[in-house]
């Protein structure tokens, strides 16, 4: 992307600040998410795996490469990440019984309970940060 591409032209300060800003409450944004997760007693790449498994809404059950994909890590990063929350309690790990090559991954009751008071939070939070993203969009988009 160009900022002096003739289709879109130069970008205003305006654009920028707006810009700037929505970055600024996204990182905020993600600091509350890693300090919520890291009170609740887990890593915070444990509570965005907790979330991306619970959120999975295809027909199969998920899987360490669907885990992969939505954490945007390496497949054996991933492997050893589940390995971690197996052994911590957060998840369950079975060979999928119509291919064996793949594990099929499922939340432990503790996950549930975890990842519900965490939603709780996180949604709290968005309900006050979601005027300011979008303020923050507006000038950006024109």
């Amino acid at each position: 992307m160009d900022a002096d591409d003739p289709e879109t032209g130069p970008l205003s300060q305006e654009q920028y600040a707006a810009l700037a800003e929505f970055r600024y409450r996204l990182r905020r944004f993600l600091a509350f998410s890693e300090a919520a997760a890291a009170r609740a007693g887990i890593p915070p790449q444990q509570h965005q795996a907790l979330l991306a498994l619970a959120g999975h809404a295809g027909r199969a059950p998920p899987t360490v490469g669907l885990l992969a994909e939505q954490l945007l890590i390496a497949p054996h990063s991933a492997a050893e990440l589940v390995a971690r929350m197996v052994e911590g309690g957060l998840l369950t790990k079975e060979r999928s019984i119509e291919d064996r090559r793949r594990s099929e991954l499922a939340l432990t009751p503790r996950a549930e309970a975890l990842l519900r008071a965490l939603t709780a939070a996180h949604l709290e939070e968005l309900r006050g940060l979601a005027p300011a993203l979008a303020d923050a969009l507006t000038p950006a988009a024109s």
